[in-house]
């Protein structure tokens, strides 16, 4: 069974939604079925690649409203976070350009450590509050990982992966994604947003029973539950 996952790193709902899928997996018994893989999405390519924008400042100026006000926005998120075992460091969080950081994920992917760069993406943004648009610390997550930090450079001194990266983006448009995160199982069905771990064990569970594969996706679980939409994440 194959599950695509499209998502961004600075998207706080594709967190919830990779350790819902987690455990859903685990609540199945099917990983050994199961190859998951990740797809590149950006949810605002207009984003500097360096920014000092808190998020909290970045918030108040989309909605027009108070740092203060931006504040409370996130307090719900973080709430769903923690009831994965996340605790996100919104307090420190700066926006970032994921380009690059995609770029690496999917040289990273080529060498065999394609969950590894997704999960230490993920946390250093939001866990960690590290600035992932920077190439220094994308070069210090990538060898945290195991993997060769001149090699990672010389991928993000070039053009190589942007290609890779774009095609995800446009095919992940062509399934229908219009947020993340956005998962695709056996390109028969779609399920949308950080669903309950419950919904993906259902949607796991109904696809492991069938045999036929149908070119059109069927769309699964509950609409805007835990999605973001062009740099626009419903709360």
């Amino acid at each position: 069974m194959k599950i695509e996952v499209w998502s961004d790193y600075v998207c706080p709902f594709c967190y919830i939604g990779k350790r819902r899928l987690e455990e859903a997996i685990e609540l199945t018994g099917l990983a050994q079925n199961i190859d998951v893989q990740f797809k590149a999405y950006q949810l605002d390519p207009s984003t500097p690649t360096i920014s000092e924008k808190s998020t909290y400042e970045r918030l108040a100026e989309k909605y027009q409203t108070t740092v203060e006000a931006a504040k409370q926005m996130t307090t719900s998120v973080n709430q769903q976070a923690q009831t994965v075992g996340l605790k996100f460091d919104f307090d420190n969080a700066k926006a970032a350009n994921t380009f690059d950081a995609h770029r690496l994920a999917k040289w990273a992917e080529a060498q065999g450590k394609p969950a590894e760069a997704s999960e230490r993406l993920l946390k250093a943004y939001f866990i960690e509050a590290q600035e992932i648009g920077r190439h220094e610390v994308l070069l210090n997550l990538i060898e945290e990982i195991g993997l060769d930090r001149t090699q990672a450079a010389e991928v993000l001194s070039s053009n190589a992966f942007e290609k890779e990266v774009k095609q995800e983006i446009e095919e992940g448009m062509s399934l229908g994604v219009q947020g993340v995160p956005f998962f695709v199982i056996n390109r028969k069905y779609a399920i949308s947003g950080a669903q309950p771990a419950e919904a993906f064990a259902e949607a796991l569970r109904k696809v492991a029973e069938e045999e036929g594969i149908s070119s059109k996706l069927q769309t699964l679980g509950q609409d805007n539950v835990g999605i973001c939409k062009d740099d626009n994440c419903e709360i």
